[in-house]
């Protein structure tokens, strides 16, 4: 058994290979393609022909960000431009999936509970103020605010003296977590409430991005204006849902130096769209093809195109804390109606993959059939199972962003198949704006089952299995069995002691069903003859490595 933390000291490599690069809530792209109907090398993109300083700039498609504030945003979109402007301590290399050093020098500890984070010496923020330990405290702090409300504030959760600050009654007394010491300008000590061996791939995470003193004058204009760490530097004001656009940033001297001279993020209403856009030669990359559009991509893009697989799952959620919806047998029934191949075929042209786990395959732990039987597509044995549990009488209503027009489409699929094998007759689609979607389930809005899709922070069983099912859920789901297994398995001595530990925690949420796994994303992404350089891995577009061939 090991004794030891898989990574119990880390330093930095200043011969690692640069394209790791951290870890986000992103979905893992692939590499890829262009259109065809580009011409040439440089031909026609929203950047092509430009003159002066825009003919070093490229194009990203992008879905509207919801916020521009490290700490408070889970969503893939805000991300991906988060990536290009802050500098997590740690990141993902591509090759092991281990963390390794970003803006920090050393995450080490000899007994996994109190962790030393030394912070790289002559780091900078594009306002030209230096980067400190105390500007990572002051982040975490802010973030871990009960106030604040802001996305990210559970990551902090086994900090100590995260309670204070999140108090179940009142107001908070402090505003600083006690598990955080400044020791001086390049270390900081962080206590955590028990220990905890992943704790340095957790530090990929975009939460855990520094920000400078001057953020804490107006956080509301700095979420509209953030000045960070990262390769790139925010060029003129966000253009809501028009575009964003960075430059490459003097100030940075990290590894991740930016080889293009800017990025122009185009926001799109919807992927179909903008693969439009990008066979017209109007975008320069797109990191999501449609998957109903795969076959036709790969066609006309050729070695422009890539599929690579991901770390994204699509989940049906369930309101627990609806009684309507309190029975574990009718929730097992609402899964094995669904007939997941079927839907990933006919939506997704079978580009995704069906599945019967909680966890994407990359993630260490995975097992391809841990839901058994009640991941198997069978509507007989659904319907007895159905009936069972006492069926369900009125509306059933499910819930799902307008960010995709997939969305709608596997849920009219889903609708179809449970009114035909369960014989639930009322059925109707709610689908809510994707800038409102996150927080009307973070505020338990829905009454029915609803879309769940989880990008994956850091290739970990605990990532996905104590923010999705642990306490504070969406869910409203509660299991003290649950939660004692993923304690034990997060102060497991190392990632091989937990992994059986977090397999036990994924079999009691299983059997319980508040969410159903559908599927894994597989990724296919496109790019112009423009540009080179485009690397994306599971755990970063790497905007920063894309160059724009001249001429």
């Amino acid at each position: 058994m090991q004794t030891a933390a898989p990574f119990p000291t880390l330093t930095r490599n200043t011969t690692e290979r640069r394209s790791t690069v951290r870890v986000t809530r992103s979905r893992a792209a692939a590499l890829a393609a262009a259109a065809v109907m580009l011409s040439g090398g440089c031909g026609g993109s929203s950047s092509g022909g430009a003159k002066g300083a825009d003919a070093d700039r490229f194009s990203v498609a992008l879905t509207e960000p919801d916020h521009l504030t490290p700490g408070n945003t889970s969503s893939d979109y805000s991300i991906t431009v988060l990536d290009t402007l802050f500098e997590t301590p740690v990141s993902i290399d591509a090759a092991s999936g281990k963390p390794v050093m970003r803006a920090a020098e050393s995450v080490t500890s000899t007994d996994q509970k109190v962790w030393t984070i030394k912070i790289r010496q002559g780091g900078a923020f594009s306002n030209g103020e230096p980067v400190t330990a105390q500007s990572f405290a002051d982040s975490w702090n802010a973030t871990a605010y009960g106030p604040n409300g802001w996305t990210n504030n559970y990551y902090f959760a086994n900090i100590e003296g995260y309670d204070k600050l999140n108090p179940e009654k009142g107001d908070p007394s402090t505003d600083k977590m006690s598990g955080l010491k400044v020791v001086d300008d390049h270390t900081l000590e962080v206590t955590l409430t028990a220990p905890f061996s992943q704790f340095p791939i957790t530090l990929a995470y975009i939460a855990f991005a520094p920000m400078p003193k001057a953020a804490f004058a107006d956080l509301k204009a700095y979420d509209q204006a953030p000045v960070g760490n990262g390769p790139f530097v925010l060029d003129g004001a966000w253009e809501h849902d028009r575009q964003i656009k960075v430059k490459r940033s003097p100030a940075y001297n990290g590894e991740r130096r930016a080889k293009a001279g800017g990025v122009t993020f185009k926001i799109y209403a919807g992927r179909d769209t903008a693969y439009t856009d990008l066979r017209a030669g109007r975008v320069d990359l797109l990191t999501t093809i449609p998957p109903a559009s795969t076959a036709e991509a790969q066609r006309l893009l050729g070695d422009r195109f890539l599929r690579t697989p991901d770390g994204t799952m699509d989940y049906l959620g369930f309101p627990t804390f609806d009684k309507r919806f309190a029975s574990r047998d009718l929730r097992r029934a609402f899964s094995m109606a669904i007939d997941r191949k079927a839907i990933v075929d006919a939506v997704y042209d079978g580009a995704f993959k069906p599945m019967a786990s909680l966890l994407a395959p990359l993630v260490p732990g995975y097992r391809e059939n841990a839901c058994g039987e009640a991941c198997t597509y069978d509507p007989a044995k659904a319907k007895a199972l159905f009936d069972q549990a006492g069926g369900f009488s009125g509306t059933l209503t499910l819930w799902f962003s307008n960010a995709d027009p997939s969305y709608e489409q596997w849920m009219t699929a889903v609708a179809n198949q449970l009114k035909q094998n369960l014989g639930i007759s009322d059925i109707k689609l709610r689908k809510v704006p994707a800038s409102d979607y996150l927080s009307s389930l973070r505020e338990r809005k829905e009454d029915g089952p609803y879309r769940n899709n989880w990008v994956m922070d850091y290739p970990s069983p605990q990532d996905y299995l104590e923010y999705m099912w642990g306490a504070g859920n969406r869910m409203g789901w509660e299991n003290k069995e649950f939660d004692d297994l993923i304690k034990q398995a997060n102060s497991a001595p190392g990632l091989d002691a937990s992994l059986p530990l977090y397999q036990k925690a994924e079999d009691v949420a299983l059997a319980e069903m508040p969410m159903i796994p559908l599927w894994n994303w597989q990724n296919q992404v496109g790019f112009s003859g423009r540009i080179s350089g485009v690397n994306v891995t599971p755990y970063s577009k790497n905007l920063y490595a894309i160059s724009v061939k001249q001429g």
